[in-house]
Parts: C-alpha cells; structure tokens; sequence
C-alpha cells in the first residue's frame, strides 16, 4: 500500500497537546507520539503505517475536509 498523501495540521491552543499515531493492521497500536506546546504546529500524514492521528488537548486541526477544534 501506498503513501495517501492526505495531511492534517495540528496547532496547539495549550500547553502539552498530545498527537498519536495509530498503526495499521490486524492489530492497531501506538507508534508514535508527540507532545506540542501552545502555538506549535505540526503537519502529519497518513501512510502505509499510519492509519490514525489521536489527538489529546485544545487544538486547532485543518484537513482537506476543513477544519475544526478539539475542545481538550
């Protein structure tokens, strides 16, 4: 499987939003994980391995489908 080239911006609203990506498979599982602080950016994609993004905390997150807010 490929590369979807779909990406997503995160930007954190507070301190300690927390970005996890979720494995693909049979089995899902965290593979990574990342800690940003108020006003960090992050840009993700999904991928052969990567089949979702959880996201814990206020943030803002823009996707090809628009863009919305976590609430924390």
């Amino acid at each position: 499987m490929a590369d979807t080239g779909d990406y997503i911006v995160i930007k954190a609203e507070e301190n300690g939003v927390n970005v996890i990506g979720l494995t693909r498979g049979t089995d899902t599982r965290f593979h990574h994980s990342e800690k940003l602080d108020k006003n960090e950016m992050m840009i993700a994609q999904f991928t052969e391995h990567t089949s979702a993004i959880k996201i814990r905390g206020k943030a803002t997150i823009q996707t090809a489908h628009g863009e919305m807010s976590s609430e924390g």
